[in-house]
C-alpha cells in the first residue's frame, strides 16, 4: 500500500535537504547518531523516573509517606502526589516549548536532563514520616512538582528533535525510538524493582527504596555529557537561515495570514493532539500505574507479580514500537493509532474480570497487553504525527503544551480519579467505563485529524 498522492507531494525538496542532505555526509550521519541516542537516553530516563515513581507509588508510597491510612486511602494519596508532577507538566511545556523555538532545542534538551535528575535523585533522600512527620510528604510534592516541570518538556523535545532529524521516509519509524526510550525507563524501573521488592520488608521500608531514585543520577549524568556535544536540527537550522533571510516575511506577513482565520482552523491542529494525547495518556497510565497498586494493594497480590508484567511488557516493547512506527510509514498515521484506540476500548473490561482471578499468570498476561497497547504501540505512532502535525515557527511550544495538556487531562489524573472511584464504590466497572471512554476519544479524534505522512517539517502552517 503506497502513500496517497497528495500526502507524497507535501514531502516537497526542502523536506528533503533540510534532513535528507545532512545524512549524506559522514559527519552529518554522525549527528543523526548522536542526536537518536541521545534523545533515547533523555526519555528512558524521564520514564525511568515516572515508572520508578509508579511503581514506588502502587508498592511501597504508602507505607513509608502515608502509614496511618487505610490501604485504599494510601494508594489514593500516593497517586495524588502523582499527580502533582502531571499539574507542572504543561506549564514547563509552555516555558520550555517557547524557549526551544527561539533558542534552539539544544538548550532545553541540556536543561531538562539536569532539572529531572536532581529532583528525582532528590526524592530517595526525603526522610520517612515516621522521621520528620507531615514534613516527607510535603518534600516529596515539591519535587513531583519539579521533576514534572522538567519533565514537561523533555518528551516532546526529543520528539521533535528525532522528527526533523529524520529522513521523511523512515519518519515514523525513527520518531518511534521516542517511544523506545520510554519503554527502556520503563523496562530499567522494574529490573530496579524486581531486584528491590526481593529485600526483607523492613530493610526495603528503612532504605531499599531508595536506591532507584539515586542510581537515576548515573542516567542523567550521561545523557548531560551526550547532548553537550549535540548540533541544533537540520529543520531548525533552517528556520534560522529563512528568518535571517527574510525576516519580514516570516515574522509580519506570515502572522497576519494565521490571524484571518477563525479561532478553529487557527486551534485545530492542537486540539486534536490534545484528543490523541487522551486516547493515549491515560489508557496508558492506567495499564501500568494504578492496575499495579490495584494488584499489589487491593488485591493483594505478591508486588512481585506487577512488577515482572511490566518487566515482560517492557521487553516486548523493543519489538512492539518500531512495528507499530512501521505501520505508521506504510499504512499511513490516523488508521494505525485508530486501531490501537479500538482495541484499548474492548481490552478494558476483560481486563479487570481477568485481574479478580489473582492468578499470577493471568494477571501478568493482562497487564502485559494493556501495555502492549496503551504503552508500547499506540505511543509508537503519536510520535511522528506530532511532529508532522505543526508548522516549523511554533512546533515545539505547541506540541509540548497539547501534550502535556492531554496528559494532565488524562494520565496525570487517571490513577487518582480510578483510586478515588475504587474507594468510593467497591468495585471495578466504573474504572472500565472510565478507560474505555478515554480511548474513545482517542478512536473519535482521529476521524477529524489530518493524514500527515511525508509533510514537509519546514512548512509555516499547521496540518488541518
Amino acid at each position: 500500500m503506497t502513500a496517497p498522492q497528495s500526502v507524497v507531494q507535501k514531502a516537497s525538496p526542502a523536506a528533503h535537504s533540510a534532513a535528507d542532505e545532512r545524512l549524506t555526509t559522514e559527519e552529518g550521519r554522525k549527528d543523526f547518531w548522536r542526536a537518536t541516542f541521545s534523545c533515547w537516553l533523555g526519555t528512558a530516563m524521564e520514564y525511568a523516573d515516572f515508572a520508578l515513581y509508579g511503581l514506588a507509588a502502587g508498592i511501597i508510597f504508602g507505607d513509608i509517606f502515608f502509614p496511618e491510612a487505610t490501604p485504599e486511602m494510601a494508594l489514593l494519596s500516593s497517586f495524588a502526589t502523582w499527580s502533582v508532577g502531571f499539574i507542572a507538566r504543561p506549564i514547563g511545556a509552555l516555558f520550555f516549548g517557547w524557549l526551544g523555538d527561539r533558542k534552539g532545542r539544544k538548550v532545553v534538551m541540556i536543561t531538562t536532563i539536569i532539572l529531572m535528575g536532581a529532583s528525582t535523585t532528590l526524592i530517595g533522600l526525603i526522610p520517612s514520616y515516621a522521621s520528620i512527620g507531615l514534613w516527607a510528604p510535603a518534600c516529596l510534592v515539591i519535587l513531583r512538582f519539579s521533576q514534572g516541570f522538567g519533565a514537561g518538556a523533555e518528551l516532546s523535545g526529543g520528539t521533535v528533535m528525532l522528527g526533523e532529524y529524520a529522513p521523511v521516509a523512515r519518519r515514523g519509524l525513527v520518531s518511534s525510538i521516542i517511544a523506545l526510550g520510554s519503554n527502556s525507563g520503563t523496562l530499567l524501573a522494574a529490573v530496579v524493582w524486581l531486584a528491590v521488592v526481593q529485600m526483607d520488608q523492613q530493610q526495603l521500608q528503612d532504605w531499599g527504596w531508595r536506591i532507584p531514585f539515586l542510581c537515576s543520577s548515573l542516567i542523567a549524568l550521561t545523557a548531560l555529557w551526550i547532548r553537550r556535544n549535540l548540533r541544533e536540527t537540520p529543520v531548525f537550522e533552517r528556520k534560522k537561515a529563512q528568518l535571517q533571510a527574510q525576516r519580514a516575511e516570516m515574522i509580519e506577513a506570515s502572522p497576519q495570514a494565521a490571524d484571518s482565520r477563525g479561532f478553529w482552523q487557527r486551534s485545530k491542529a492542537f486540539w486534536i493532539m490534545v484528543g490523541l494525547r487522551i486516547g493515549e495518556n491515560g489508557p496508558s497510565y492506567l495499564a501500568q500505574g494504578f492496575i499495579v497498586g490495584y494488584v499489589a494493594k487491593v488485591l493483594m497480590v505478591d508486588k512481585s507479580v506487577p512488577t515482572t508484567a511490566v518487566f515482560i511488557a517492557s521487553l516486548l516493547g523493543f519489538l512492539i514500537i518500531p512495528l507499530a512506527g512501521w505501520l505508521s510509514d506504510r499504512f499511513g498515521r490516523r488508521i494505525t493509532y485508530r486501531w490501537f484506540c479500538l482495541l484499548l476500548i474492548i481490552y478494558a473490561w476483560p481486563a479487570f474480570m481477568l485481574l479478580d482471578t489473582r492468578e499470577p499468570a493471568i494477571v501478568i498476561a493482562t497487564i502485559v497487553t494493556g501495555m502492549a497497547l496503551a504503552s508500547l504501540g499506540i505511543f509508537g505512532v503519536q510520535a511522528a504525527w506530532g511532529v508532522e502535525m505543526f508548522g516549523v515557527h511554533h512546533r515545539y511550544t505547541k506540541m509540548a503544551v497539547a501534550k502535556e495538556l492531554g496528559s494532565i487531562l488524562s494520565g496525570g489524573t487517571a490513577p487518582l480519579i480510578a483510586a478515588a472511584m475504587l474507594s468510593l464504590t467497591g468495585h471495578w466497572w466504573p474504572i472500565a467505563v472510565y478507560f474505555s471512554a478515554m480511548a474513545g476519544i482517542g478512536f473519535l479524534t482521529t476521524f477529524v485529524a489530518p493524514e500527515t505522512r511525508g509533510r514537509d517539517l519546514n512548512l509555516p502552517e499547521d496540518a488541518i
